[in-house]
């Protein structure tokens, strides 16, 4: 079971959320960890939870693009699946541009639904068919070009922080689990998006730019 994909779902529409929920839920490999119906639960939950998909719709309050932005640059593990009633090319590459792996139109089948899901997983990228896929192929390159902040310690969660803190201290995830009240497998899962966050290859990297700063 520890294997499984972690997902969240956000769409402000209650009985759409709930029959993908359901959907998701008849799956042995997908466990749903968390709903949402904003952009700043989606936000919320992403940093809370650090799922490993985030299902997310356009026009959710607050904004879906907007959330995606945000999740990209905040919860670079969490891979961003938009799955929307808009056909309009232009919130395509929005969408895109904001760090999406996937664009889904509402109108799909629950198997493609399930297909397109364990295509991200896997890590590749889906568009639907219907929305001219060499738009993705084009974006591609310009979602590689990922801009560096300043400092990329200055882009860490509080809880990240914490637990980077226990890790330039020489802690193992087994105590830094421990002490932080956690289960060992959520601090690897911190831990890897803290990797991803500081551009380095180990924990031995990111001790020292820890202790550097």
């Amino acid at each position: 079971m520890s294997d499984r994909t972690r997902v969240v779902v956000v769409d402000d529409h209650p009985l759409f959320r709930d029959g993908v929920v359901r959907t998701l839920e008849t799956e042995p490999d997908l466990e749903i960890i968390g709903q949402g119906a904003s952009a700043q639960e989606a936000i919320h939950l992403s940093q809370a939870l650090l799922p490993d998909i985030l299902l997310l719709d356009i026009s959710i309050p607050g904004g879906g693009i907007q959330a995606a932005q945000a999740v990209a640059s905040g919860c670079p593990v969490t891979r961003i699946i938009m799955l929307t009633a808009s056909e309009d090319e232009d919130d395509l590459l929005a969408a895109l541009k904001a760090g999406a792996r996937a664009y889904i139109l509402k109108g799909v089948s629950a198997r493609e639904l399930l297909s397109a899901i364990r295509s991200v997983i896997a890590g590749e990228s889906y568009v639907t068919p219907a929305l001219a896929a060499s738009l993705l192929s084009e974006m591609s390159g310009a979602s590689g070009k990922t801009r560096l902040p300043a400092s990329p310690l200055d882009e860490l969660t509080e809880r990240e922080r914490q637990i980077l803190e226990q890790v330039a201290q020489g802690n193992s995830n087994k105590e830094i689990a421990l002490s932080l009240h956690l289960s060992e497998k959520t601090v690897k899962h911190y831990m890897t998006n803290v990797l991803q966050k500081l551009h380095v290859r180990n924990r031995v990297e990111a001790a020292l730019l820890a202790q550097k700063k």
